[in-house]
């Protein structure tokens, strides 16, 4: 699959616009609809490690889209490099109105200072 088909079958995945995905990845909304339309030649590191960090995804997955075989190699370790947020859990919430996705997010931010409030009550 091509870098740019890559991108666009990620991007779909997680229910993001080129608008959102340009933002989130650091680069303007004209060059993401180049590269994803292939127009673009050998996309620069920043640009593939900023894409990959806005789609959750290991940066070598889009070197390897892009033509940059050497990625995968025992030479390139990337283990500095982590997704913090899980794809599956990223595909899984797209589906859902973005209304419903808030509502989640409230939720959860409600856990996390009620967790919060009780690892701090439990530590006395």
């Amino acid at each position: 699959m091509a870098l740019g088909e890559k991108i666009r079958a990620l991007r779909d995945e997680l229910g993001m616009s080129q608008a959102q995905l340009s933002v989130h990845g650091g680069l303007s909304q004209g060059y993401l609809s180049q590269l994803e339309n292939d127009e673009v030649q050998n996309p620069s590191a920043a640009v593939i490690f900023g894409l990959a960090k806005a789609l959750h995804v290991d940066p070598r997955v889009l070197m390897q889209a892009a033509g940059y075989e050497e990625a995968n190699g025992p030479d390139n370790d990337h283990q500095g490099y982590e997704v913090t947020v899980d794809p599956d859990l990223l595909r899984f919430l797209a589906r859902f109105p973005r209304e419903q996705q808030a509502h989640f997010l409230r939720f959860m931010q409600a856990i996390e200072q009620s967790s919060g409030a009780v690892g701090a009550g439990s530590a006395r």
